[in-house]
């Protein structure tokens, strides 16, 4: 058995509080800070079967912003005025589970928050030593895993494929991108929201071409992107780019769906691809992603990732804020596009 819960890795008493961000009201629209409120907790000591952990980074998503509505979705919507919940890795301060020591570090959903008691089961361990640890939580973690999953099994992927990918400097489409190249893509094509991006996607990750969606009409630079057309759409945006993704799909074209997020802040429904008629013709095939389907993959998708980004054929950015009080600030700026790679929020080492 480990030590009891009075047994940790430092010196001194266990902390008695902690700070944690909880929803005060459903946002309508864009969310505002007046949604939420920091607040000051107890930090409950761990029973048996629990481990005691300090946030050392947290993990902010696109997905969050679904969690803040009531509306049925796939997951459980956020309480009000409860800690919202989210990836996190950190250090056991206390422990009374067995496999796990104070010392240990370990990934969990308990975010948004500096301390977090849950039970050892909900908790995987990691290796500081193997990887950084913001890793964990970005390319060898969820969305590393929704990346390659959404490529490889939703969407098909065969070697010779074209694909295009919208969000592409995101957690997410920048790990698709460089896995289609690695697996033998004719083209690969990203979209992003700024000029900075757009060279980011061709210069660091090896996209052969790159769009910044805020110059011109989607479909209009994706023709000239992609003259050949595409077989497969990796969509994290919805809206225009399905639309114009739609036009460019070659016969037999694939589209896994992971995100739209230019709709997750609308407050009047949103017009559908105008030309999902086509699918009849094209006979393409759309499916939605969920990353949660398809964790058999995981022993692969690390085996193989991990050892691309050891060898440099894979890399990936990190964009990082800091401190606990600016966890709302990082969300926001992510919703807003502000982020290149994954954005996370660091509370100290």
């Amino acid at each position: 058995m480990t030590p009891p819960a009075s047994a940790h890795s430092g010196t001194g008493r266990l902390p008695e509080t902690g700070h944690a961000w909880h929803l005060t009201a459903r946002p309508q629209g864009w969310p505002t800070p007046d949604d939420f409120a920091l607040r000051e907790e107890p930090v409950a000591e761990p029973a048996d079967g629990q481990i005691l952990v300090r946030n050392i980074h947290l993990s902010v998503d696109p997905y969050m912003r679904g969690r803040m509505s009531e509306a049925k979705s796939y997951v459980a919507p956020y309480k009000l005025n409860e800690p919202m919940y989210g990836g996190a890795v950190g250090v056991v301060l206390a422990s009374r589970a067995d496999g796990f020591a104070p010392g240990d570090h370990v990934l969990h959903d308990l975010g948004w928050r500096e301390y977090a008691t849950l039970a050892a089961k909900h908790a995987t361990k990691v290796d500081p030593q193997a990887a950084p640890l913001t890793t964990y939580l970005g390319v060898l973690g969820m969305p590393g895993l929704t990346a390659y999953a959404g490529l490889m099994r939703v969407a098909a992927f065969q070697p010779g494929d074209a694909v295009f990918v919208s969000g592409a400097a995101g957690a997410v489409g920048s790990e698709v991108g460089q896995i289609a190249k690695l697996k033998g893509a004719s083209r690969v094509i990203g979209s992003a929201g700024s000029d900075e991006k757009a060279e980011v996607l061709t210069g660091e990750y090896g996209f052969d071409a790159a769009i910044n969606y805020k110059k011109a009409p989607v479909a209009e630079q994706l023709r000239k992107a992609a003259p050949e057309g595409i077989d497969v759409y990796f969509d994290n945006v919805g809206g225009e780019h399905l639309e114009a993704a739609i036009g460019a799909l070659n016969l037999h074209g694939r589209i896994a769906v992971c995100g739209m997020i230019s709709q997750y802040n609308a407050t009047e429904p949103t017009p559908a691809p105008r030309n999902l008629s086509q699918i009849i013709a094209k006979r393409f095939r759309m499916e939605g992603l969920l990353v949660m389907d398809h964790q058999d993959l995981r022993p692969q998708f690390v085996r193989e990732v991990s050892a691309w980004v050891r060898s440099g054929e894979l890399t990936y950015r990190e964009t990082v804020v800091e401190g606990v009080e600016n966890t709302l600030d990082a969300f926001l700026g992510l919703l807003r596009g502000e982020n290149i790679g994954k954005m996370i929020v660091t509370l100290g080492d």
